[in-house]
């Protein structure tokens, strides 16, 4: 098999964003956005992912440096996983954070498409506007090209809850992207075909 992983970069008016991915890492990132609870946010979906991530990136605010993250994170992603080939494709994850709970399913179907509930209360997350947690996935799923459903069950403190959905994020993605040799070099579908 040929290595999973790729590197984009991105420059705009707005960001400037270098981002590698390998999907067959062991969990190692390293990670500075300049905005530390994404940084954090992001090291749990490189940690529970079990795949390496390297992100420098830069920007003029807040929403488009977590914009432009998952549109690179989502291009990587699809990149890595070329046709997609013998992999698992579709995963979920349930992960709780003391008082929160917070579940992940996803299809890597070649189509993007988000279903997210996100009851956040604004409280506790350092200056980093929640509705960008929303944003990010929306924008990730897009460019990754695929079904994404996450809900945080429950929970009272925000910190809590993003952290459980990242790490949920990252677990269903370690399963999805996994390989299946029971499959070999198949598609996992019977269309024969994930759109590209």
């Amino acid at each position: 098999m040929s290595k999973r992983k790729s590197a984009i970069k991105r420059e705009t008016k707005e960001t400037k964003i270098n981002l590698e991915l390998n999907l067959d890492g062991s969990g190692k990132w390293q990670i500075d956005t300049g905005i530390k609870m994404f940084d954090h946010l992001l090291a749990q979906l490189a940690q529970h992912g079990i795949f390496d991530l390297t992100i420098a990136a830069a920007g003029n605010d807040q929403h488009h440096v977590a914009e432009d993250v998952a549109i690179c994170l989502g291009k990587a992603l699809a990149e890595a996983l070329g046709d997609k080939r013998g992999i698992v494709r579709m995963a979920d994850a349930s992960v709780p954070m003391d008082d929160a709970l917070a579940t992940v399913v996803l299809d890597i179907s070649g189509r993007g498409y988000t279903v997210l509930e996100l009851p956040f209360s604004d409280n506790d997350m350092r200056g980093f506007a929640t509705d960008l947690i929303r944003h990010f996935l929306e924008s990730f799923a897009i460019e990754a090209r695929m079904n994404l459903h996450a809900r945080i069950m429950y929970g009272t403190n925000d910190h809590h809850k993003a952290e459980a959905l990242f790490k949920a994020l990252g677990r269903a993605l370690d399963k999805a992207t996994r390989v299946d040799e029971r499959i070999g070099d198949e598609l996992p579908s019977t269309k024969d075909l994930l759109e590209q």
